[in-house]
């Protein structure tokens, strides 16, 4: 999938708005003009029917930015400087993680085969000839037709047809889904199931319409700065691969959006990776076939609630996020904890851990710096803590595997990288359960990459990627 697409672009404009109107005081008196930014009445509309659904769409969308959720609005009257009230006004973030804005979903068809006028009416007619339900005739106009009733999206008509004049239309959403979490109502609008979804994060750049949003903490955290509480930043260690400069810059830069101070993740990382090495050599001392690590959150998820059978083998050690969590509040006990990475699945984490109050991702982070006018390169540089190249690596695939090993635990790790979640992979961890797999220390990461590629990444997770190496070597010297 490509990285860079119109749907984030608006996303991202939203956030800035939202935060441009923040650091200025007047969300409640100026929110109700964004839709009407993003979309002029004298601008022809080129997404929707029209500009005014265009606002429409735009109105909805905002609300999970405010921490709202779409889906309880009783008055569609109601004006989005009510709604800022509202996220003003609440004590606590709500601990919903996603939602589907219904209004910009389109209720895309059941994932189906089609037949597309490249088709040749041939006299082989493989896809009649082939199609176990006899879904497939021939029309007045000498093409092929596919009944959807009998259709069962077996593909046979695809792959057989000599002129590939048959396509698959997938839901894009529920295609990107590894544990089939997504599904439509009967309504046709998709709906996130809870008890499935483990907050992968794929379904919400999968939508081509950009329906699905994360129900944002960013107002309860600014308003925890403008109160005059003190706001600890915890940054992932993946951060060094998202905005292209030194990372004693975006410390400045953090404390310049009124975090009082900054601990890193990666500090965290530190006794994440003595924790594991020393539970990997007493459980394969004991006989243990293998451990999985367990820093990744979507993959917590997905062992709680699809893969109970690897629960036995999945490490106890607890996640970076979980020991820097501890190290902030030990130093500020009556602090707002905010940890800030491109994870998803870290809300749900948060919401389990006492010692973390919000979560805001990179995407959010960026449109912040970009609504404070904050040019992260133009910061001046910050101390920063001692910490091993290693821990500050954790953020992509192979980090945890390489900060074990270099422990020197003196025992033989034969280590097995998982990078994505999907069907594929889950059937591979299944199979180390019955004695199948061919490693002893497994890494398991839902993102392809690891946490640079994370689903709200600022940073195109191909140049990210180097960004994070440098980075990290330029702090090691």
């Amino acid at each position: 999938m490509a990285y860079v697409n119109n749907t984030m672009i608006i996303r991202r404009d939203l956030l800035a708005k939202v935060a441009g109107l923040l650091k200025t005081g007047e969300l409640v008196d100026k929110i109700d003009r964004i839709p009407l930014e993003i979309s002029p009445r004298r601008r022809k509309s080129q997404l929707r029917c029209c500009t005014y659904k265009e606002r429409a769409v735009s109105k909805y969308k905002l609300m999970p930015i405010l921490g709202l959720l779409p889906e309880e609005e009783t008055d569609e009257l109601a004006s989005l400087s009510e709604y800022a009230k509202i996220a003003l006004d609440r004590k606590n973030p709500r601990t919903e993680i996603l939602t589907v804005v219904d209004e910009a979903c389109t209720a895309c068809v059941d994932t189906s085969y089609i037949v597309t006028n490249l088709c040749r009416g041939c006299v082989a007619s493989p896809c009649q000839m082939n199609c176990p339900r006899n879904a497939i005739s021939f029309g007045n106009n000498g093409q092929a037709n596919i009944d959807s009733g009998k259709c069962v999206n077996c593909g046979i008509c695809k792959d057989v047809c000599p002129y590939h004049s048959i396509v698959y239309v997938p839901v894009p959403c529920e295609e990107a889904c590894p544990v089939g979490a997504i599904h439509k109502d009967e309504h046709g609008v998709e709906y996130i199931d809870d008890t499935k979804c483990i907050y992968c994060g794929k379904c919400v750049n999968a939508c081509p319409f950009g329906s699905i949003f994360e129900v944002s903490h960013i107002i309860d955290i600014f308003k925890a700065i403008l109160n005059g509480e003190q706001v600890i930043a915890l940054p992932a260690p993946s951060i060094m691969g998202q905005f292209n400069c030194e990372t004693a810059k975006l410390v400045s830069a953090l404390k310049m959006l009124g975090f009082h101070d900054v601990v890193e993740v990666a500090l965290g990382a530190m006794e994440t990776t003595t924790n594991e090495a020393t539970e990997l050599k007493e459980r394969l001392e004991a006989g243990h076939q293998f451990m999985t690590t367990s820093c990744c959150s979507a993959y917590v998820q997905a062992v709680d609630k699809h893969l109970k059978q690897l629960k036995p083998f999945v490490s106890h050690t607890r996640s970076p996020m979980h020991y820097a969590a501890k190290i902030a509040r030990l130093r500020y006990p009556d602090a707002k904890i905010v940890f800030i990475g491109p994870c998803i699945a870290k809300r749900k984490e948060a919401i389990d851990d006492q010692n973390v109050d919000f979560v805001m991702t990179f995407e959010e982070l960026g449109a912040f710096l970009k609504g404070f006018d904050i040019v992260v390169d133009e910061c001046n540089d910050s101390l920063m803590e001692t910490i091993s190249k290693e821990s500050r690596a954790f953020g992509r695939a192979g980090g945890v595997i390489a900060a074990v090993k270099a422990e020197g635990l003196q025992i033989d790790i034969k280590a097995v990288q998982i990078e994505g979640l999907n069907k594929k992979s889950m059937s591979l961890l299944k199979a180390f359960c019955k004695g199948k797999g061919t490693g002893n220390f497994v890494e398991v990461m839902a993102c392809e990459g690891g946490c640079i590629a994370g689903p709200s990444a600022y940073a195109d997770p191909s140049k990210g990627k180097n960004l994070y190496k440098n980075a990290i070597d330029a702090l090691a010297k």
